[in-house]
């Protein structure tokens, strides 16, 4: 036998009809695990947009109790301050107000940056100017302008400074 292409074809045997056979019955079963696969990752992308929307909403429910927290002490700080300023004699209230503000700071574990006399730290510390001093050491804090604070380790806010530089 010929083909239209001019080459000769032999017919099929039994152990091609069984190749064929073996053939198109492992393309069946890849179909099938491919369905299979397609079906689980159908379902793994469900399950994690659902688990994206619950975390969002967990999220959402976690930033208003944190808000709640916060504005309820601010209200407490708010109503001192008042208070303060309605009194003939503040000082009292203002060293109250203080008092509540620095123990919110020990619960919420902030700290103030210590700085006077220590090496000036570009993590730590924002320089503000540099005065030239020949009895101390240079990159030596020596005036704190604005406070710093961290909590955890984690800085806040930088404390503003003046540092020292040798005298040239």
């Amino acid at each position: 036998m010929t083909s239209k292409t001019g080459v000769e074809k032999k017919p099929s045997t039994g152990k091609h009809k069984q190749k064929i056979q073996a053939l198109e019955k492992e393309i069946q079963r890849l179909k099938e695990e491919l369905k299979q696969k397609q079906n689980q990752l159908l379902r793994s992308l469900a399950d994690f947009q659902n688990l994206q929307k619950r975390s969002e909403k967990e999220r959402a429910f976690y930033v208003d109790a944190i808000k709640e927290k916060y504005i309820s002490q601010l209200i407490d700080i708010k109503e001192l301050l008042q208070k303060a300023s309605d009194d003939e004699h503040p000082k009292e209230g203002l060293r109250l107000i203080l008092h509540q503000i620095d123990q919110f700071f020990e619960q919420e574990h902030i700290k103030s940056i210590d700085c006077i006399g220590k090496t000036f730290d570009h993590k730590k510390h924002h320089a503000v100017t540099t005065v030239e001093k020949e009895d101390c050491e240079e990159n030596t804090i020596i005036e704190e302008i604005k406070k710093g604070y961290v909590v955890d380790e984690k800085v806040l806010r930088p404390s503003h400074v003046i540092v020292s530089k040798k005298k040239s």
